[in-house]
């Protein structure tokens, strides 16, 4: 159980800034460190003093400077970065720590000693930085800077509370030392409210998801139910690949037929290219002839009497013109009456083709004869749809002669029938007779 009643807390500590101290008269008269400061800097700085240590402190340095786009430092002692150089590379690495600084060389002292940077400072070796004695002072330094400005780096991407994103309990109880500490009770009281809100929340999403999960596994055991009772994989890859076989196969007679309409068309393909050739020799023939042509009227020559023939050729030609067209007048005219007139009659043979037709029907010809006229015919046969000679003239024979035969057996019955009749009236006068005896019989 937490406590309901937390303490104020009380207010941050903020350590005293350090005191830029002048130098002494001693460092301006000696390019040497002095004795009292040199301790803790010689142990520091005898690693930059050996060659591999130099190189290998380089190569990582250039590393860092090769993804901040600051220009590298050379592995060789002999070149090494003048006053101004590392000035720059010293002006780049501050604003990577967040220490902006117009006058490096002012301002690197107290920063250093602000930030207990284990290497000495002296602002008189910064004008000779090169040197065989305070190259390696200076790498060191700037080797401390880049190492600072890496962690910087790191605790920039990597915050606080990024351990507890994913968990909400941590996250809940990181809020609540964050509002204990700030001294925010009531705050606290209603994060508890909110956490348990969410807590319902996510046990109401869990159980729903649990449904759904529960849902899906019934339908996965259904699923591998049909899969057991039904065909296997195996059987069905076989049926497709009889499928796709036989697709195969029909792939193959496609092609093997259009190969060879391909060479027919080929072969229809050279067939026309002969004649076009062909023609085009044709075509080129007769233009040579008309060329000669043009030649030989360009060349001939006109007199009066060629004219005066020519003019009477062009009378005789346009009065034989007016001839033809009045001679097509007259033939138009007698076309157009005969045009009624084979109207008038193609009527008249349609009233009687639909009486025959009854005729025919009634007569019971067999074969359905039936008579269709068509005007587009040349023939009576082809107008009147059938060939009388050739088709209905027989069977109208065929039915001439049943109906004698008919009428002869007729005869022969009818006398006969007579006959009988003869019989039967003799027959009868008998049989009055006989009544008459037997009435007079009866009578007496």
């Amino acid at each position: 159980m937490r406590a309901t009643a937390r303490g104020r807390p009380t207010e941050s500590f903020h350590p005293p800034v350090a005191q830029q101290s002048r130098d002494s008269d001693a460092s301006f008269a000696s390019s040497r460190p002095s004795s009292v400061a040199i301790g803790r800097a010689v142990s520091a700085v005898e690693p930059y003093a050996e060659r591999a240590f130099q190189v290998a402190t380089t190569r990582s340095i250039n590393a860092f400077f090769s993804t901040h786009s600051i220009p590298p430092i050379s592995t060789k002692p002999s070149q090494a970065p003048s006053a101004k150089e590392l000035l720059n590379i010293l002006t780049s690495l501050l604003s990577l720590l967040g220490f902006p600084c117009s006058k490096v060389e002012d301002e690197l002292g107290f920063l250093l000693k602000s930030l207990n940077c284990p290497f000495k400072f002296n602002k008189s070796t910064l004008r000779a930085p090169n040197t065989h004695h305070n190259w390696p002072n200076w790498l060191g330094i700037v080797h401390w800077l880049v190492q600072l400005a890496i962690y910087n780096e790191h605790l920039c991407q990597n915050s606080i509370s990024s351990f507890a994103q994913n968990n909400s309990m941590t996250e809940y109880a990181l809020e609540c030392y964050k509002r204990f500490i700030c001294g925010e009770d009531d705050l606290v009281e209603v994060l508890d409210k909110e956490f348990v809100q969410k807590l319902e929340r996510e046990r109401e999403n869990v159980v729903e998801n649990c449904r759904a999960l529960e849902k899906s596994v019934g339908e996965l055991e259904a699923k591998a139910e049909g899969l057991k009772t039904g065909p296997t994989e195996k059987e069905m890859l076989e049926k497709e690949k009889n499928v796709l076989e036989e697709d195969v196969k029909k792939f193959h007679a496609m092609i093997a037929e259009f190969t060879g309409r391909v060479a027919a068309m080929e072969k229809v393909l050279e067939e026309k290219q002969k004649e076009l050739n062909v023609k085009e020799e044709e075509r080129n023939r007769i233009c040579e002839e008309n060329e000669e042509l043009k030649k030989r009227v360009e060349l001939q020559t006109f007199n009066a009497r060629d004219v005066e023939r020519m003019r009477r050729e062009m009378q005789a030609v346009e009065k034989d013109i007016v001839e033809a067209e009045m001679a097509r007048n007259s033939w138009e005219d007698k076309s157009w009456d005969l045009d009624s007139a084979i109207g008038q009659k193609f009527k008249e043979l349609t009233a009687l083709a639909m009486e025959c037709n009854q005729a025919i029907r009634r007569l019971k010809l067999g074969n359905d004869f039936q008579y269709e006229l068509n005007a587009k015919g040349s023939t009576p046969a082809e107008v009147m749809g059938i060939d009388y000679k050739a088709t209905l003239k027989p069977e109208l024979e065929s039915y001439a002669d049943k109906i004698r035969e008919s009428s002869k057996k007729k005869f022969e019955d009818m006398i006969v029938l007579q006959q009988q009749s003869k019989e039967m009236a003799s027959k009868i006068e008998d049989k009055k007779i006989c009544i008459a005896e037997l009435q007079s019989r009866i009578d007496e």
